[in-house]
């Protein structure tokens, strides 16, 4: 095993382990490890919302998650030698849920957890739809996991980090928070919100000294979405075998990891779509020097997936057009043809006896695939989003005969909270 430079004790919260990592970006926040080019070392990843989300039937959990508390990110690693301008080469040799701890209460001991965020609090990408919060809790077999609020399902993991990243420029940090204040500006009264400016409350900030703490703290950037940096980038691609190039904007490059999931669907749209987990990543780093000007990749990072993802050899589609529920017509938008091809694949899962939640909740966590299939045939944009058939207990396909009906349990719980 590598040497594990990171690691975090189950039994203590995120702020009381040995070594302090943080859930906002800024340049000032100090390395808390070192590594050198060619160095192959194991971080320990605590669950975005540190052990907040509970093992049970109850969703009152995810309605009053504190969101100005994520991510809980591992690190910043120094990486020797690495300047400005270089490319950050960052190969995930392996990545899976806590080990060695397959049963416990935090995520990542045997399970994980799927929630539809409350339009309140954060919302998720058909929150008009579905307004209120729900949960799922996953429980793992091997790479294999199944659901007592979703039954009739099981498929393979893609156990991913959903963020990673580079910190940022002083520079650069200032361009972020200036642009994303002038889009909250524009509706600063929105549910959910436009966008998170800097929240000094609930900030981690790892070694930052005391004089420093309340300027870095108001001024550090959310964790919440992708950025140049990489960021929360929910890529579900990014399983082991996966090679990333990251910009590099400070010396030593500061790269972080954490929100590790389980598996994942194309999008992460109940916004805590993927089955959220602790857990270990095992990585390779190396720098290409100026490397930023050599490939003319001044910004976002480039991948290489891995190839061990599960196989699935059948789906069944579903396409979307950019049309409203109603009927006005919009001018090639993707987002809303997506969101309008997720709902009919929800649509048709709730004829099986699934509630549209169960159905939303899958639609969040299972490999699904997501495609911006026509982007140019004015006015429609087309979306399609792909489930494969083996992860059902059922033939969904359509047919001429009997429509099967799965027992859906319990269902999916729902917070009495708005």
């Amino acid at each position: 095993m590598p040497q594990n430079v990171f690691p975090l004790d189950s039994a203590k919260p995120f702020t009381e382990q040995k070594i302090l990592g943080h859930n906002r970006w800024h340049p000032d926040i100090p390395p808390a490890v070192s590594v050198n080019p060619g160095d192959v070392f194991r971080v320990d990843c605590r669950e975005w919302f540190d052990g907040y989300i509970k093992n049970d039937d109850s969703a009152e959990d995810i309605a009053t998650a504190p969101m100005h508390t994520v991510h809980t990110l591992s690190g910043p690693f120094r990486i020797e030698g690495a300047k400005p301008g270089d490319l950050l080469v960052v190969d995930i040799l392996d990545v899976g849920p806590i080990p060695q701890e397959d049963s416990g209460p935090l995520s990542g001991q045997g399970w994980g957890y799927t929630g539809i965020f409350a339009k309140r609090n954060g919302g998720s990408f058909l929150t008009d739809q579905f307004p209120d919060a729900y949960k799922a809790v996953w429980d793992f077999r091997g790479d294999r996991t199944t659901s007592r609020h979703v039954p009739g399902v099981e498929f393979t993991g893609m156990i991913h980090p959903g963020l990673m990243g580079t910190a940022p420029s002083p520079e650069l940090l200032k361009t972020w928070n200036s642009r994303e204040a002038a889009l909250i500006a524009t509706d600063p009264d929105r549910v959910p919100p436009l966008a998170l400016p800097p929240e000094p409350h609930g900030a981690i900030l790892g070694g930052v000294g005391e004089a420093d703490r309340d300027r870095v703290a108001g001024e550090g950037a959310r964790t919440a979405p992708p950025r140049e940096n990489g960021g929360n980038q929910d890529i579900k691609n990014l399983t082991k075998g996966t090679r990333i190039f990251y910009p590099v904007f400070v010396d030593g490059a500061n790269f972080s990891v954490g929100d590790l999931h389980f598996s994942q669907g194309d999008g992460e749209i109940t916004f805590c779509g993927g089955i959220e987990m602790g857990g270990f990543v095992d990585l390779h780093v190396d720098v290409i020097k100026g490397g930023m000007e050599k490939y003319n990749v001044a910004e976002n990072a480039i991948f290489m997936p891995g190839n061990t993802a599960p196989q699935h050899s059948q789906w069944l589609s579903f396409s979307g057009t950019s049309v409203t529920l109603d009927g006005e017509q919009r001018y090639l938008d993707s987002h809303l043809a997506y969101q309008r091809a997720c709902l009919h694949a929800i649509d048709y899962l709730s004829t099986f006896g699934w509630s549209k939640e169960q159905a939303y909740l899958l639609l969040g966590a299972a490999p699904i695939e997501g495609r911006f299939s026509g982007v140019v045939d004015i006015p429609n944009a087309c979306a399609t989003v792909y489930l494969p058939l083996d992860i059902f207990d059922i033939d969904i396909r359509p047919g001429s005969g009997e429509v099967p009906r799965i027992d859906p349990g319990i269902g999916a719980p729902r917070a009495s909270v708005g």
